[in-house]
């Protein structure tokens, strides 16, 4: 790997709503990652202790961690979109708030963006380690992963995956709409329809249950179907710019 003076500043984009257990410990874990960074975390309008924990963070970060704020609650995508445009680095990555997630997976995709043979990388919870667990969860993702597929002609195992890291370029100029959990679509759709190039790399994923604090539920399974056809039928048929 080369040297610490050449590679790229490294943006992590922490979206958070009521994560008041594990805020502090996956800020932790990431200024743990051995590569050049800021940290740019948005509270999604909390309702919990996650907005003090944020604010001791933040005075004691406070050279590498910046915290902004939703007046109400908006959604996963909202708060991309409002951290994005305060990043400052050439690469930036979208890390939830729980330990799904490994900042330890970073170094891997950071090399295939560094090196120049990525423009975005995924890192899938189907080609690494994973919790073996919630069945119907699996199935809803790999039918979206399939659509996807089909209608870009691609082979992603895993295109719900929180695990996304983009060249910051790249990720302004898809000039995102979304403001939930479609998010993960629209920008899947946008990247393959346009043709950049993307890599997937096995990651560790450690899932929760609904009762550890999961809070995706089947009506973001409607969502991203109907982001699917809008970006991918829609869209394309109207000959809109996607």
């Amino acid at each position: 790997m080369s040297n610490a003076a050449s590679k790229p500043l490294l943006s992590v984009i922490i979206p958070v709503y009521n994560e008041e257990k594990t805020i502090h410990l996956i800020v932790d874990r990431v200024l743990g990652t051995d590569w050049p960074l800021e940290i740019i975390v948005v509270d999604d309008h909390s309702t919990d202790r996650t907005p003090e924990i944020l604010t001791e963070l933040a005075q004691k970060h406070r050279n590498v961690l910046r915290v902004l704020r939703h007046e109400r609650n908006l959604g996963k995508g909202a708060g991309i979109r409002t951290a994005l445009a305060s990043v400052t680095g050439e690469v930036v990555i979208i890390q939830d708030a729980d330990f799904e997630y490994h900042p330890e997976d970073y170094p891997v995709a950071l090399r295939l963006i560094h090196n120049g043979w990525a423009d975005a990388v995924y890192g899938s919870r189907f080609l690494g380690p994973h919790r073996v667990f919630l069945y119907w969860h699996y199935l809803a993702n790999k039918l979206l992963t399939f659509a996807v597929n089909i209608l870009t002609d691609s082979i992603l195992t895993d295109m719900e995956t929180g695990f996304k890291m983009f060249r910051t370029d790249l990720l302004r100029s898809l000039d995102i709409e979304s403001f939930k959990f479609d998010f993960e679509v629209e920008v899947t759709m946008k990247l393959f329809l346009r043709r950049y190039r993307v890599c997937e790399i096995p990651i560790t994923y450690t899932g929760r249950d609904y009762n550890e604090g999961k809070k995706i539920t089947w009506r973001d399974g409607v969502h991203a179907l109907w982001a699917i056809f809008k970006w991918g039928v829609l869209r394309r048929s109207s000959k809109r710019t996607i």
